[in-house]
């Protein structure tokens, strides 16, 4: 492969130059927004998944694959540097994405986040520029956050959803609290599926088929520390641990085997690692370097039943037909159990005990998992819809029925050589970014007569 990839740099300029002389003139340019670069490998399923359901659209709508460009970017487009002090040289790389698309998609991710994250300044940016150059905007399937009339940051934000541009927002998480951003009469908003429920689809290349005979074995995805204090649920530290070790012990004592996992984020894998050297979890069991979408979904698809609290394993598992029972830390969690139709296979930290945990599981494991293909679809209807209405206004196309969207849909080639590599060292520079912060604060620390 490596090869191929040094042989695909020098050619690079060259097939560029044929294809902007054989790309007509009415291409049609989608600038999908995602947070593809986080560490959280849901995030980059959500990219996968909604560029093959943009481009099923596309042919849909009769498109040919050379009469329309899906350009995928994050939403950091908009630099945090831009974002400290607003040199607008820094948004000129933004600018000019927007300005020579036809078409803003915002896919999946918490766009709305302004809590404790700004991705809801990004958002309000992005949606700026695309009003300057009149660019049609819509949200598919957005995460949302506590909404709040008193909050300047979740204000901000609301206005700018409302811009002329903005002609849709669809959320996977609470309706009713989208209602509370919409002003504008003309503004579609609406409850969809994730679009990672696709995933079976999507990633039917990288299933692992189950060695028969083995053990039967559960995934048990675990979330930082911090990750429940930090969204007000009082559950510290040193009870998190207290709780994963008993559920482990639950597990291996009914028979099971099992896998300590994370979603790829490198504070959760941080987490695993001091399970690790100082609680005495075997190492043998705990999964490192979750870098790819392939590699995910490989781990998901070899587990009988998946404990998770962050949500797109749940997710993922949903759609490979693994039960999984979520752990609410944040509001979301309970959003998709409840939209699927499992709202029972949501376990409350602070009320519940472990074993009534893995007897949840167990259930759920007996039960299996039943789809409502309604719900399956309803984030492809309304791409198509909206899509439509700005492409080819005047088509009699609809939207394809469920089993033909599944076999139209497009699968995902796998992440190359050099994307890995891009993947490893944003993650490992945000390590950095955080061994300096802590650095920092311990020399301050020690100027001013503390201790480390």
């Amino acid at each position: 492969m490596h090869c191929f990839d040094k042989l695909y740099k020098k050619t690079k300029p060259y097939l560029k130059k044929i294809k902007r002389k054989i790309t007509p003139k009415s291409q049609v340019k989608v600038l999908l927004l995602t947070n593809r670069d986080s560490d959280n490998v849901g995030d980059q399923v959500i990219e996968a998944t909604d560029i093959s359901l943009i481009s099923t659209v596309m042919k849909n709508l009769g498109l040919h694959r050379w009469e329309y460009e899906i350009i995928s970017k994050a939403v950091s487009f908009v630099s945090q540097g831009y974002l400290k002090n607003r040199n607008p040289k820094l948004l000129e790389p933004a600018e000019k994405a927007i300005r020579n698309c036809d078409i803003v998609v915002f896919g999946g991710a918490p766009m709305f986040n302004y809590m404790y994250q700004n991705f809801y300044e990004r958002t309000a940016v992005t949606i700026e520029i695309a009003q300057k150059y009149q660019k049609p905007v819509f949200f598919s399937a957005i995460g949302l956050e506590h909404y709040d009339e008193q909050n300047k940051k979740c204000q901000r934000l609301k206005k700018a959803l409302n811009l002329d541009c903005v002609k849709m927002i669809t959320t996977r998480d609470d309706f009713e609290m989208l209602q509370k951003y919409k002003e504008k009469e003309s503004l579609y908003i609406d409850k969809v599926a994730d679009p990672a429920v696709h995933t079976c689809t999507v990633f039917r290349k990288f299933w692992i088929q189950k060695k028969p005979g083995r053990k039967k074995k559960i995934g048990i995805f675990i979330l930082r520390e911090g990750g429940f204090t930090d969204n007000k649920i009082p559950f510290s530290k040193e009870e998190a641990i207290a709780f994963w070790t008993k559920v482990v012990e639950i597990v291996k004592q009914r028979g099971y085997d099992y896998e300590i996992l994370t979603s790829g984020h490198f504070s959760d894998e941080a987490f695993v690692d001091r399970l690790v050297r100082e609680y005495g979890f075997p190492l043998s069991k705990c999964v490192f370097n979750m870098n790819t979408p392939e590699y995910l979904i490989s781990k998901i698809a070899d587990c009988d039943g998946v404990i998770s609290c962050r949500l797109h394993p749940s997710i993922i598992s949903f759609s490979l037909d693994v039960p999984s029972v979520g752990i609410m830390w944040n509001a979301k969690v309970k959003g998709f159990y409840d939209s699927i139709g499992y709202g029972n296979r949501v376990f409350d930290v602070i009320q519940e005990k472990p074993e009534e945990l893995v007897d949840r599981l167990e259930l759920a494991m007996k039960e299996g998992i039943q789809k409502d293909e309604t719900y399956l679809m309803s984030i492809y209807q309304s791409l198509f819809t909206v899509m439509k209405e700005q492409i080819k206004k005047n088509s009699n196309a609809s939207p394809y029925p469920y089993r033909k969207l599944v076999s139209k849909m497009v699968c995902f080639k796998g992440t190359s050589r050099g994307e890995k590599e891009e993947k490893i060292k944003r993650k490992f520079r945000r390590v950095y970014a955080k061994y300096n912060k802590v650095a920092d604060s311990n020399r301050k620390c020690e100027n001013n007569g503390g201790d480390k």
